[in-house]
């Protein structure tokens, strides 16, 4: 069976009409961001945000109708509001974000950087597996929309999720470690030009319309920076805590202070700081050299009052067995750098036991 192409999808939603308006989602404009991969599609749905209860049945019929098409496999459609919703008036009581957490997972922890080219991916996906070489049921989500790196980390590119009913995915598998990511439905080299708010919709329902059955732990790994990712995972989810990545040197230092402080300031609890590229020790002669510094990272979480969680070297088997699918942890499992990753996580894990995680706080900006 052929594989369903944008120009059937387009015609399909211009059959449907808009509650409430003359016209369909594809003549008024609201569809955007349609990505087709080998039968999974997803797309979102542009509404204003006062009429989300009645646009949500529309969104359904939408899904629908698209997943009637031939060839297709899944269907994932996201409402994003592009406007300003009308101010509430002032006796109003603000909207409460969504206090629930994803059934079936003990913990939710994010790795995060301040900057990019830290290495952030690389320590998520190593700790994930870490933390499943120690006995967790581990899943992983990729909350990188822009940059997705995931599948190619765990052997996965190339795959796709099935769907038995066409709205919820099945993740995919790498080495035990449940994983989701927008890297599975795009081509790799496609860019994501998303605004923040189908990011948001997008890690939303990564989150939620994916069975990840049961787990004990979940590694987010997100995006460098403080922006609209971050924020969608401080509001919207029970966040157990947050572990900031970054290298030794000073100004990779101030922007992990920055993310460490956001996540702060929206009462996520910091497990700790991980130094990478830490230092680098010649394969040939032994000799030991701090190409960025070293214990930077070290002083930062003594000085802010978090843990120090270790140091993980700079060394090329590290980087040649991310790049190649065959993540250290598994691919020498006995070697001292997987063992640094096993340490690292086994202190997390000793950090959730016995904890649970909080109700997302609601976000103030003062």
């Amino acid at each position: 069976m052929a594989a369903v192409n944008e120009a059937e999808i387009q015609a399909a939603l211009a059959g449907i009409a808009v509650p409430g308006r003359d016209g369909d989602p594809i003549s008024l404009g609201m569809v955007s961001g349609l990505v087709v991969k080998d039968g999974n599609v997803g797309f979102s749905i542009e509404i204003d945000p006062a009429d989300h209860e009645v646009m949500e049945g529309l969104r359904k019929i939408c899904e629908q109708t698209v997943h009637a098409l031939p060839g297709v496999v899944s269907v994932t459609a996201v409402l994003t509001a592009e406007r300003e919703a009308p101010q509430a008036a002032p006796q109003a009581a603000p909207t409460q974000p969504d206090a629930g957490g994803i059934p079936g997972i003990g913990a939710i922890i994010a790795v995060a950087s301040g900057k990019g080219g830290v290495g952030k991916s690389t320590v998520a996906v190593n700790l994930a597996l870490a933390l499943a070489a120690n006995g967790s049921r581990v899943g992983i989500l990729d909350a990188d929309i822009y940059g997705p790196s995931l599948p190619r980390m765990l052997g996965l590119a190339g795959g796709r999720p099935e769907s038995a009913d066409g709205r919820v995915l099945e993740p995919m598998r790498g080495y035990g470690v449940a994983c989701m990511s927008m890297g599975f439905l795009i081509e790799e080299d496609t860019p994501m030009i998303w605004r923040g708010p189908m990011v948001q919709g997008a890690l939303e329902q990564m989150l939620r319309d994916v069975a990840w059955g049961e787990l004990d732990v979940m590694v987010v790994d997100m995006p460098p920076g403080t922006g609209d990712a971050q924020l969608t995972m401080a509001q919207r989810v029970p966040l157990a805590g947050a572990v900031i990545v970054s290298t030794p040197q000073d100004i990779a230092l101030l922007d992990a202070r920055k993310g460490l402080n956001m996540f702060r300031k929206v009462d996520v609890p910091v497990l700790g700081i991980i130094e990478n590229m830490s230092y680098y020790v010649c394969p040939d002669c032994g000799h030991r050299a701090e190409i960025f510094g070293h214990g930077g990272a070290r002083d930062t979480a003594a000085k802010l009052g978090v843990d120090f969680l270790g140091e993980v070297p700079l060394d090329i088997e590290i980087r040649e067995t991310s790049d190649d699918g065959r993540p250290i942890v598994v691919s020498h499992a006995d070697s001292p750098h997987a063992q640094v990753f096993r340490d690292i996580a086994a202190n997390i894990s000793a950090k959730l036991s016995g904890g649970t995680a909080k109700a997302p706080p609601k976000i103030v900006v003062d």
